[in-house]
């Protein structure tokens, strides 16, 4: 069986973020599975426009494509007074038939609310988009420090259960859309 395609999505772009930190410990979880393989995609590595542009620029031309070839997505998002990054939905909207009908998953970060806040609205959005959201989320409070082994088992699960969820959507998603294509 081919390996399903997952993107992991940094949504955060602030300087000094932890998202590069939290990202990669969860890229490390992604990386011991063979029925999957790992594309990183950090939005501070694209240069987007201030505002809405009228015509799509090249990044987010790549941006758009890298979305269509994913297969499944784990977002890590920070939670910034109850919410997410604008970064992040900036990134989001920039695509949109790209995300329909495949799974999303989240691995948020903050301080107590392990960012669930953020993630109860990037639900919504992702409703909106017709994707799926999956169940679980692997939640980082920062006041505990970042993902180290003072509290890898309890995250490492979180991860494992997370990975399943998606592995099992995305490869039932994918053959949906190869039986018949998505009409949103």
């Amino acid at each position: 069986m081919t390996p399903l395609r997952l993107a992991v999505i940094i949504g955060s772009t602030r300087e000094g973020r932890m998202g590069e930190t939290v990202a990669r410990w969860f890229v490390e979880q992604a990386d011991h599975r063979d029925d999957m393989t790992v594309d990183v995609l950090d939005l501070a590595d694209y240069d987007f426009p201030a505002g809405y542009p009228t015509e799509p620029t090249g990044p987010i031309r790549s941006f758009v494509r890298a979305v269509g070839r994913a297969e499944a997505f784990a977002v890590v998002t920070p939670e910034y007074n109850h919410s997410f990054p604008a970064s992040l939905k900036q990134a989001i909207d920039y695509a949109y038939d790209e995300w329909q009908a495949k799974p999303v998953g989240f691995v948020a970060y903050g301080c107590r609310s392990t960012g669930l806040h953020a993630v109860d609205q990037l639900r919504t959005v992702f409703t909106a988009l017709h994707a799926t959201t999956v169940r679980d989320v692997v939640g980082v409070d920062l006041l505990c420090g970042e993902p180290s082994p003072l509290h890898a088992d309890q995250l490492g699960q979180d991860a494992r259960v997370l990975l399943d969820e998606l592995a099992w959507w995305g490869l039932a998603l994918r053959d949906a859309r190869a039986a018949r294509p998505y009409v949103s």
